[in-house]
């Protein structure tokens, strides 16, 4: 959700195009809403240079996850080899966390960001970026762990509100909590302003019209 990150969440936004190929339908709408939601300028500036600029007649293929773990592999090592000298260094830590989430590293990325949780526990942007690895990783129920832990230290963390209904909607299936989340999302966060909040309430609207079939 993942600044992103998630938001953020410091960079969920890059996953709107990342998560396109790559990840199922269910986690697809995660990424994609939190990003638009909360990282919208940069996405949305992103897709228009993309779409101003010329298109490849050959456009190169994706590469594997195998790829992408090597290349990740390769960049963090500058990261890896200061952390050998100063392993509390939560910002290292944390640039070491988005390298791996940005190649859909999820388990790798997550284990970053809890060692710089434990360093910051307070930081519920970073815990509600690592509860989207997890979430993509598999683990729903820790997902929703972290994403509560997060909003303890920060109740009205936007960020976390819309991940929490997310994944409850997507991944429990509990549209009566994700209720619960986005609504108190509106409430919390006038700030948000129309256009996002009409994205949020057009999916409440959604959750009610669920729950009457």
């Amino acid at each position: 959700m993942v600044k992103e990150g998630s938001g953020q969440p410091t960079s969920t936004a890059t996953w709107q195009t990342r998560q396109a190929y790559w990840m199922p339908t269910i986690c697809l709408l995660v990424g994609i809403a939190v990003g638009y939601l909360f990282h919208g300028s940069a996405s949305r500036a992103s897709s228009q240079n993309k779409s101003a600029a010329p298109q490849a007649a050959n456009p190169a293929p994706m590469p594997s996850l195998d790829e992408m773990k090597r290349m990740a592999d390769v960049k963090a090592a500058p990261l890896l080899e200061k952390l050998k000298s100063n392993p509390e260094n939560a910002d290292l830590l944390i640039q070491t966390g988005e390298l791996y989430k940005g190649a859909h590293q999820f388990k790798d990325a997550a284990g970053y960001y809890d060692k710089a949780l434990k360093i910051d526990p307070k930081n519920a942007s970073l815990r509600s970026e690592m509860a989207s690895c997890m979430y993509y990783s598999g683990d729903v129920d820790g997902a929703i762990s972290q994403l509560r832990e997060a909003l303890g230290y920060d109740p009205k963390n936007a960020n976390s509100l819309f991940n929490l209904g997310m994944i409850e909607w997507q991944g429990k299936q509990d549209t009566k909590g994700a209720l619960a989340a986005w609504q108190e999302l509106l409430k919390t966060n006038p700030q948000l302003g129309a256009d996002r909040s009409a994205q949020v309430n057009r999916l409440i609207a959604e959750l009610k019209t669920q729950g009457k079939n």
